[in-house]
């Protein structure tokens, strides 16, 4: 299985920490030298190792943005 090359080009935030201390990251990563993306996924202290993750490119994010918004709006309802 060939290298997988990243870049962490901008960190974001944290979403949460596990007690192991790996984190889940919105971070603008570079994956392979191609343009960065959005990128939501976990990481070991060190980020040496990764999840699973989902890359969205900026289009794919405000989609994301408006249906996350619809989502709460519906569970505040309930």
């Amino acid at each position: 299985m060939p290298d997988i090359v990243f870049e962490i080009t901008k960190h974001f935030g944290v979403l949460s920490e596990e007690k192991s201390g790996w984190r889940k990251e919105l971070n603008l990563v570079s994956w392979n030298n191609r343009a960065p993306k959005l990128d939501i996924r976990d990481w070991s202290p060190d980020h040496e190792k990764m999840g699973k993750g989902v890359t969205l490119t900026k289009e794919e994010a405000q989609k994301l943005q408006n249906l996350l918004q619809e989502a709460i709006q519906t569970l505040g309802q309930g």
